[in-house]
């Protein structure tokens, strides 16, 4: 069985500042985990978390302060090994006078491809993130939207067998993050070990496999995403169609919120069972009974606010 594909050991990172750089700032505190061949983990924080300071860690663009960190098994300063990675910053940039098909074509040139491989290939990538269309026009003509997937083209072009992605649905629409998600799971599909940045937690309960919670630069939580909010439902939903509901005195009924021809009503567990009785008793079709689960994002909210208020109450007593 392969070893974990990324494996995080105490990674530590502080920036001087101030006055001859003699106070520091810990963007990044203890990090351990792994990512674990074959996965698709989310990394999710909110802006300033560490989350590109962690990726940059890996990529070798910058150095840790202590710790370290291994890709694909091997030190994250083995030059070769970066053969096998594809990357896509945050905020990529391209020399704006070339079209997207120059750009991948130059990129395609590092990996030793026949001229004729290079080009089928850089047409197969247009495709893949919807720019077929627009190869020949200039980056300075495209939308912050379009010049992402750009940037997702070039992580991909090479095949790598580890794949990271800060931010990849940055300044995409609806349809563009669509797509960005279609290729992610294509790219699990073929075997390959997908990490990406996001704050956008819809997208990581969706696609991924574990995720990692990082807030104020230390890791709060790791796990499935429904394991890492936990599952115990403390409420159910109920979806029902009652004509005359407005005649009705019964207090917990009159809870319910209408949803165009339909009625939502949210109750503890202990109280499903009267309510359904109320319901029968009134007459009213049962459309649908739920559990409401707690989601990812009141999890990453309450972590955040957690975080601000400790922030908030170090800085009055540092006053």
């Amino acid at each position: 069985m392969p070893g974990p594909a990324i494996e995080i050991d105490n990674l530590t990172k502080e920036y001087p500042y101030g006055f001859l750089n003699l106070k520091k700032k810990t963007s990044l505190e203890g990090l351990t985990m792994q990512v674990e061949t074959g996965e698709v983990f989310g990394f999710l924080g909110p802006n300033g978390a560490g989350k590109s300071t962690t990726i940059k860690l890996l990529m070798n663009l910058i150095f840790p302060t202590s710790g370290h960190a291994r890709l694909l098994g091997k030190s994250t300063t083995n030059v070769e090994m970066h053969r096998d990675i594809g990357y896509l910053p945050e905020q990529p940039y391209f020399y704006d006078y070339l079209t997207a098909a120059e750009v991948l074509d130059y990129f395609a040139k590092f990996y030793d491809l026949a001229p004729a491989d290079r080009k089928a290939r850089v047409q197969n990538m247009l495709k893949k993130v919807g720019l077929e269309t627009a190869g020949k026009i200039q980056l300075r003509k495209y939308s912050k939207g379009m010049l992402q997937r750009v940037g997702l083209a070039q992580a991909i072009l090479h095949d790598p067998q580890l794949v990271i992605l800060d931010e990849p649905m940055s300044g995409l629409d609806p349809v563009g993050r669509r797509e960005v998600r279609d290729i992610i799971l294509e790219l699990k599909n073929a075997g390959k070990t997908i990490l990406f940045s996001t704050h956008i937690l819809p997208d990581a309960e969706m696609l991924c496999d574990r995720v990692g919670v990082i807030v104020g630069g230390k890791l709060q939580g790791i796990g499935a995403p429904g394991e890492i909010v936990g599952i115990k439902a403390h409420e159910m939903e109920i979806l029902f169609a009652l004509p005359n509901l407005g005649q009705n005195s019964s207090p917990l009924l009159a809870k319910a919120t209408r949803m165009g021809d339909r009625y939502r009503l949210q109750v503890p567990e202990q109280d499903l069972y009267a309510a359904l009785d109320q319901l029968r008793n009134g007459e009213a079709k049962i459309l649908s009974v739920a559990q409401v689960k707690p989601s990812l994002e009141e999890y990453f909210m309450h972590l955040v606010a957690a975080d601000r208020a400790q922030a908030a109450a170090v800085e009055v007593t540092g006053k």
